[in-house]
């Protein structure tokens, strides 16, 4: 497939760009900082800024399906509004450019811990994460209203820690999942090949999934 990556040198991205390649799959990333990739067969690097949806849609343009990986930094001190600017504006370039297919990789903050109640809502959730968090399911909210497209929505695992891809998780829905009495964790390498998995055979078009162990 010629797949489209937003956020390719972050944490989740990068992950992707390994993960995608690996399965033989043409990938254009999108940086504002294209000397950061190292050249490699199956990769196409494009400058663009996904805050502005112009050059987002001429980047995507042609392409079978776009990934999202789009994160300002958890350093930036405007995370919350950045997060959302980049989002519509990823939205916007994605529909112009006339393509279906959009991923988009959030957080697990907008999970539910119960009926009713999110994990970003929860007394314990720690602040250093929670505006990101917030603007993560704000994200999930507006994907939620699109119509045009064949969206899916992926909530990662509460613990996501670097580690080794074993392709063995267990996928779920709007709730947090559980191992035993703590919450689930996953290895950045196998959210990769959750989302992978997802563009390639999609079983969760206009959802939101979760993945972990």
């Amino acid at each position: 497939m010629k797949l489209a990556l937003i956020g390719p040198t972050g944490f989740v991205g990068s992950a992707v760009l390994a993960e995608a390649l690996q399965r033989g799959h043409a990938v254009t990333a999108l940086s504002r900082q294209p000397q950061k990739l190292a050249s490699q067969p199956g990769l196409a690097v494009v400058q663009a800024d996904a805050l502005d949806a112009a050059q987002v849609a001429d980047a995507v343009a042609g392409h079978d399906a776009v990934i999202s990986a789009y994160n300002p930094g958890w350093s930036d001190p405007q995370i919350h509004d950045n997060f959302l600017r980049g989002t519509r504006a990823i939205f916007d370039g994605v529909q112009r450019a006339g393509v279906k297919r959009l991923l988009v990789v959030g957080g697990a903050g907008s999970l539910y811990v119960a009926p009713g109640v999110q994990l970003v809502d929860t007394p314990t959730f720690p602040e250093q994460w929670k505006q990101g968090a917030l603007a993560a399911r704000e994200a999930l909210n507006l994907i939620r209203q699109q119509s045009s497209l064949d969206w899916t929505f992926v909530s990662p695992a509460v613990f996501l820690e670097p580690g080794e891809r074993t392709g063995r998780f267990r996928l779920g829905g709007d709730e947090v999942l559980m191992n035993g009495e703590q919450p689930a964790r996953l290895s950045v390498a196998d959210l990769a090949v959750a989302i992978v998995d997802e563009i390639e055979q999609p079983q969760h078009v206009r959802q939101r999934f979760t993945a972990g162990y």
